[in-house]
């Protein structure tokens, strides 16, 4: 199996369009791996021979996130709070209510700022959007946040995936195998640390309920 010819068959379009589409999807509340699929895009774009851009690719990025954290928005607005009660009940995973609970609290905490650095928290990444909406924060204040925390994450992203693959591609020779096997490797690793770490903060967050509750009944 030749490799190399496989990826160059790939239209740089269609590229984009996966990326845009896989991370408007997350951003719109459907649990999606939009990072493999930016860290894999972006290593792509590193090799010499793919005619793919990593400043598309992060374009790609940062429009799917901005639309699709717009579209959630309007749905939370929309059905409000209810919404999560609903989602909880059919995918508890993504949906609990320990983990609308610690967005909710964060969100409280922070404001617009929950926005942008939830773009970095694979939690957030997922609920800002219909949260923001939900609980009825400006819409101009949340396109702000949403779209200054997309372009960092996307641009960002990209930009140091990208570099790091060119530096890579001197030392690999067989870089398309070993590069796609790390980017799937490291977002997998990614992903399990921010769900432990998510995790141990709904279960304290659950914990100081359960006290709270334990303390009013006497």
């Amino acid at each position: 199996m030749n490799v190399e010819a496989i990826l160059e068959s790939i239209p740089p379009l269609a590229v984009y369009l996966v990326v845009g589409l896989i991370i408007g999807a997350e951003s719109l509340g459907i649990p999606l791996p939009g990072e493999i699929a930016l860290v894999s895009a972006a290593l792509l774009a590193s090799r010499h021979t793919l005619d793919i851009s990593p400043v598309w690719v992060g374009a790609a990025a940062t429009i799917g996130a901005i639309i699709g954290d717009s579209i959630g928005y309007s749905i939370g607005r929309r059905f409000g709070m209810g919404l999560f009660e609903k989602l909880g009940n059919r995918f508890p995973k993504h949906f609990g209510p320990g983990h609308v609970a610690l967005a909710k609290q964060l969100f409280t905490r922070w404001g617009v700022w929950a926005v942008f650095f939830g773009r970095f928290m694979a939690l957030l990444r997922i609920l800002a959007g219909p949260l923001a909406g939900a609980l009825r924060m400006r819409y101009p204040h949340f396109l702000a946040a949403n779209a200054s925390g997309a372009l960092c994450w996307a641009g960002g992203t990209t930009a140091v995936v990208y570099f790091l693959g060119l530096a890579a591609e001197k030392w690999l020779s067989r870089f398309s195998w070993v590069a796609l096997l790390v980017a799937v490797i490291v977002g997998i690793g990614m992903t399990l640390l921010l769900k432990d770490r998510t995790r141990a903060l709904i279960e304290q967050l659950e914990d100081e309920h359960d006290w709270e509750t334990l303390r009013h009944a006497k």
